[in-house]
């Protein structure tokens, strides 16, 4: 650990969703955070609050060039990559760049400075599963040619670079599956799911189901993802972990749910399901719970509320700036 005992945590893609709240949990847990983020899909107001802070400090790099840190590092948390499937179909290169050189970088820095590694791995590894509820031992059902094929198999390649790293050099990692996280801080218009439906609903404009809306989903609040990738952090395991709401909704009902809990008037449309599309998701959670003693607190109601809030609020700054 740093001379000083404070923890030193670099957290890259620290701009992003669920890196500016990783960074929130490191600096309330006591850590120094070094941000490192190119801003191609982060955004600066999501971090526009730490301004100031002397346990803070932000470095515009993307990490698939070499990095250099001076600092004694404890922890390097690797977040960087486009995640939504409107990122990476228009950055398809950068995508697979920062899966493999980036995690590469990434790996390199942790192994130099002795550091803990944690990779944001996806439930995507699991592609349109044959497996229901998807376990950390089932290998997956991936195109690796399709369109989302430059996300997955990404992601595949990091998690067995990050195994390669710990059995070879014996270095301390930690791998992360995260399924389907919602929150405050998304982008609205980043493709996913929950920014979309409520996007449309708070225009008043229908909300947009691709496919008949019978592929399910299982949608995690973002306290509750942040509080499994620390404990996760913490722990002395190295394999896959699963970490999101077993919770399993189907589209269609999502967007009654949005529906309602807005008080739109929209309606929906149905537009054709795009190649590849999962028609399930859901996490058996087993892992989690047996290694981490973690589960879900946030329910949905409650979760999807407060995102509401936030895109209201959003929206109301971005017309009148």
């Amino acid at each position: 650990m740093a001379a000083n005992s404070q923890p030193v945590s670099v957290v890259t893609g620290g701009a992003g969703f669920l890196g500016s709240h990783l960074t929130d949990r490191l600096l309330a847990e006591g850590h120094r955070v070094i941000a490192i983020d190119n801003l191609i899909t982060g955004h600066l107001t999501n971090i526009e609050h730490l301004a100031g802070n002397e346990n803070y400090r932000f470095i515009k790099q993307d990490v698939t060039r070499y990095l250099f840190v001076p600092d004694e590092i404890d922890y390097v948390f690797h977040f960087a990559s486009p995640a939504s499937p409107i990122d990476y179909l228009e950055l398809p290169i950068p995508t697979l760049k920062v899966g493999a050189l980036g995690t590469h970088n990434t790996l390199g820095l942790a192994k130099a400075k002795k550091a803990t590694f944690l990779l944001a791995s996806t439930s995507e590894c699991y592609g349109d599963p044959l497996v229901h509820p998807q376990k950390e031992d089932y290998w997956g059902n991936v195109n690796p040619i399709g369109p989302r094929g430059v996300y997955d198999e990404a992601k595949r390649f990091a998690e067995a670079m990050t195994m390669a790293y710990h059995r070879y050099h014996g270095m301390d990692t930690k791998i992360v599956r995260i399924f389907n996280t919602y929150g405050p801080r998304m982008r609205l218009r980043d493709g996913r799911v929950v920014p979309a439906f409520i996007g449309q609903a708070l225009g008043g404009t229908p909300l947009t189901i691709f496919g008949d809306g019978s592929q399910t989903r299982s949608f995690c609040y973002v306290s509750d993802l942040i509080d499994g990738i620390f404990r996760l952090s913490q722990s002395d395991f190295h394999e896959p972990v699963n970490i999101g709401n077993p919770r399993e909704m189907t589209i269609k009902q999502f967007a009654q749910e949005i529906i309602r809990i807005t008080g739109t008037q929209s309606g929906i449309e149905y537009k054709p399901l795009p190649v590849d599309d999962p028609k399930v998701r859901q996490p058996d959670i087993g892992r989690a719970r047996q290694i981490l003693q973690w589960e879900p607190k946030v329910q949905f109601e409650e979760g999807i509320t407060t995102t509401i809030d936030y895109f209201q609020k959003w929206l109301a700054r971005a017309n009148h700036p």
